[in-house]
């Protein structure tokens, strides 16, 4: 009787310490990605990719950072594909670029990028990629402002996200 109380009480511990954490806004538990800068060679392609669930949004951001001429960077293009091949993005000649979809399979999502062949250089281009997955894609703010959310309903909208991260840990621990 005394263990179950003990065990309780530390779990009561650990769940209120984990909400605090998640309250003062450090969100250490669900992975957040920055934005990478990958350099494109001259002549190839590069890819990123990431396994991820079936069902899960994927918001990306990318354009063409070019120090030398900031006025007239070079054109990229960009493809994204799902894991069975299916062309979920295509742009090219394009300096900046966003794609966003809803996963229907899980898997593998890859991203490849690559000069314009009338645009190759011989020391490559720099690309920002911001690729958001799941709950990190989410833009709180702008949904609080299209609902016209007043200040004190931004509390429950709070709690809601709040309540995702949380269901995202409970998940990862059966996959543990």
């Amino acid at each position: 009787m005394a263990e179950n109380m003990i065990s309780r009480s530390r779990v009561v511990a650990v769940l209120s310490i984990m909400v605090l954490l998640c309250l003062t806004g450090n969100n250490n538990f669900v992975p957040v990605a920055e934005a990478i800068w990958l350099t494109i060679p001259s002549s190839g392609t590069k890819c990123v990719s990431e396994e991820i669930q079936n069902n899960v949004v994927v918001l990306a951001d990318y354009h063409v950072i070019d120090d030398a001429n900031p006025q007239h960077p070079s054109a990229i293009s960009a493809r994204v594909t799902s894991p069975y091949g299916s062309n979920l993005h295509h742009n090219e000649n394009v300096t900046v670029g966003r794609f966003a979809f809803t996963t229907s399979e899980a898997g593998n999502y890859m991203a490849c990028f690559w000069l314009n062949s009338n645009q190759q250089q011989s020391a490559g281009t720099t690309l920002s990629l911001d690729w958001r997955i799941g709950i990190t894609a989410k833009d709180w703010e702008s949904v609080a402002k299209k609902e016209k959310i007043e200040a004190r309903f931004l509390i429950s909208l709070f709690l809601l996200r709040l309540e995702m991260v949380l269901r995202i840990m409970h998940f990862s621990t059966f996959l543990l």
